[in-house]
């Protein structure tokens, strides 16, 4: 249906004609900032387009001019969208992690302890992300944004959005596997030899993994709330264990193992504690 003629809004007036380029930056960043704040559903019937012109602050005729039809409007909203549609994890991963590293700094002195060490953050750690991405309007846009890309025709605008989506969960692998090396680095640990796998490979399972029990979590409430009393992965005494947690630190366990060219002495150990100040976790 083609939107009709409405007296104009905004900077227009007060006398301002903007470019088209400046009204399409204006409407597509005025919808986005609400996408991000309340989530995306796959039909986008939530968004107003009289909302996003208002909020936009750009005249009606200025966007007629440009998107003759809402749906032609939806489609550039989708697509922009799709280039960063992997969900971030935004939250206080780099605060726990020093918060466990302090409270166990003794725990940096032999193998085994590191390993417990290793164990207790990904034990912690892994439910913190599982809550935060599951709690996240960005994890309803992700989830809607593929459901729409699988629901859309073949076409131009249907392999516009597979590239922008695919673009957009390589880069973020890219830094997760970058921030698991880095991690695995620090505490002495390297990939298991006669694996095959890169640190790449650790990112997309664990990335799956996650985001595969978040999606569960929409139906099942005890992929919430379970927990495993026991002491895995060389844990120091029995803790209460998640499932992203498991999950996680079996991943990691099976691909890694201390490197034996790393040699735990007083130095190496004052390097790590000060490195760990200012260490960037990996996201799933």
């Amino acid at each position: 249906m083609a939107i009709g003629s409405q007296a104009p809004t905004g900077l227009a007036r007060r006398g301002r004609r903007l470019s088209d380029r400046e009204t399409e930056e204006r409407m597509l960043r005025a919808a986005l900032a609400m996408v991000k704040r309340d989530g995306l559903t796959v039909s986008l019937d939530h968004i107003s387009f009289e909302d996003v012109i208002r909020d936009a602050d750009v005249s009606r005729s200025a966007v007629y001019r440009r998107w003759p039809y809402k749906d032609l409007f939806v489609s550039d909203l989708v697509k922009e969208l799709a280039r960063d549609a992997t969900p971030a994890i935004v939250g206080d991963e780099v605060a726990l992690l020093r918060r466990i590293v302090t409270g166990h700094l003794a725990w940096l002195e032999t193998a085994q302890s590191r390993q417990a060490l290793l164990a207790e953050l990904f034990r912690q750690l892994a439910l913190l992300d599982f809550q935060t991405l599951s709690g996240a309007p960005e994890w309803r846009t992700y989830l809607a944004l593929h459901a729409t890309f699988m629901s859309l025709s073949e076409g131009e605008l249907r392999d516009q959005v597979q590239a922008a989506l695919a673009q957009s969960e390589r880069a973020r692998l890219a830094q997760v596997a970058a921030s698991w090396a880095h991690l695995a680095g620090l505490f002495g640990y390297r990939l298991r030899p006669g694996t095959g796998v890169t640190f790449e490979t650790i990112a997309a399972l664990v990335s799956a993994q996650i985001r595969g029990l978040v999606v569960m979590a929409l139906t099942t409430a005890d992929t919430v709330t379970q927990r495993l009393r026991c002491s895995p992965f060389g844990a120091h005494g029995e803790s209460e264990w998640s499932l992203p947690a498991l999950g996680v630190a079996s991943i990691a366990t099976t691909f890694l193992e201390p490197d034996p060219a790393v040699a735990w002495d007083k130095e190496r150990i004052a390097r790590v504690r000060e490195a760990l100040s200012t260490v960037s976790v990996p996201d799933p």
